[in-house]
């Protein structure tokens, strides 16, 4: 059972902003070392030409965005990037590829083998590469993979308001795969994409009810980006994202809350409120896979004006070895593809006519 019920996780959200805030700061201390933040580069090794639809996705292939499609990237470019990062500060990087689900052969051994080559660099490995099941899982953790990202997005409700062309609980299955792997879980979602308060709250629930919470869970502000069905949508205020930082840090007390896409957006006075909140995890680079980001001078600057250190990697985790025997399973899953109408893409494609 979580900690908390939905009910209180509500009345958590809705209290007065400095009240929550200070609860969130001695949560935050009392599980966290407050001066210590996770830094982590999102590298894109494959972009664009994604079947799926996504609403806030610039990725998806149905959409007329301006993003460069790339095809997946060599190992050797792979883990020339990772070295950069490495000299930049970050403890670990984060390979996203524009996929509906990993599927077996060439490209994800390609993977496979950028997944062995990062961490023989003392880096935490993490990938987001659509559903994967558990011996594609397992397969990854043998290559050394640390982390696995896939979010949640938003409640269960306000999903099917996105995304058509699969099930919120293939999203809950492949993080059920990932677990039984023995990897670590990166999930969260994104706030501003026309969810209500509750949607926040039972997305919070839904990650803290699991049987283990994610260690990571990205807090997203929606990038409204044009050509996509979301184009128009009103940014989020600092004020939003700081009440879901801290909400995040009450409901998740140990789990690493990462200040994701929309950072640049925020001055440095609301990023460091979200510090106090219990934010301990960012994404640095100049580019979050295709959407802006602060470089890294940026938020060197900041944190130290705020005292902040980065965090070494394997602090909350053994560094992954490799090279286990990995039995066959034999696996026969199909993904789901609802494929209900959803009005605000009908309303984009009349735009587009």
């Amino acid at each position: 059972m979580p900690a908390y019920s939905l009910k209180e996780i509500r009345a958590i959200y809705n209290k007065p902003l400095i009240t929550l805030l200070h609860e969130a700061a001695e949560v935050h201390r009392s599980h966290h070392n407050h001066r210590e933040v996770q830094v982590s580069t999102l590298l894109s090794i494959k972009t664009g030409g994604c079947p799926e639809d996504c609403g806030y996705c610039p990725q998806a292939a149905r959409y007329h965005t301006d993003i460069e499609k790339n095809d997946l990237m060599s190992v050797e470019v792979v883990e020339a990037a990772a070295r950069e990062a490495k000299a930049n500060g970050s403890s670990r990087l984060c390979m996203g590829a524009a996929w509906r689900n990993v599927r077996d052969g060439k490209e994800f051994d390609q993977v496979l083998e950028m997944v062995e080559a990062v961490n023989k660099l003392d880096m935490e490995v993490c990938c987001t590469l659509g559903m994967v099941t558990e011996n594609q899982a397992k397969k990854l953790a043998n290559a050394g993979l640390y982390a696995y990202n896939h979010n949640l997005d938003s409640s269960e409700s306000f999903y099917q308001e996105i995304i058509s062309t699969r099930g919120f609980q293939d999203r809950l299955d492949t993080i059920d795969n990932v677990r039984k792997a023995g990897v670590s879980v990166c999930s969260g979602g994104i706030i501003g994409m026309g969810e209500g308060a509750e949607d926040r709250c039972q997305m919070l629930y839904t990650l803290a009810a699991m049987e283990t919470p994610p260690e990571s869970l990205p807090i997203n502000a929606l990038v409204p980006v044009e050509g996509t069905p979301l184009e128009k949508q009103e940014t989020v205020s600092s004020w939003e994202m700081i009440r879901m930082v801290a909400t995040s840090r009450i409901v998740l007390p140990e789990t690493q809350i990462r200040l994701s896409a929309g950072r640049t957006e925020m001055n440095d006075e609301a990023q460091a409120l979200c510090f106090l909140a219990g934010a301990n995890s960012i994404f640095s680079g100049d580019k979050l896979l295709t959407t802006p980001n602060p470089g890294e001078s940026a938020d060197q600057r900041l944190f130290d004006a705020l005292g902040l250190v980065n965090k070494e990697p394997f602090q909350d985790g053994e560094r992954p070895d490799h090279d286990h025997e990995i039995e066959d399973l034999s696996e026969k899953v199909k993904w789901s593809r609802p494929g209900h109408v959803i009005s605000g893409n009908v309303e984009y494609a009349g735009r587009k006519k």
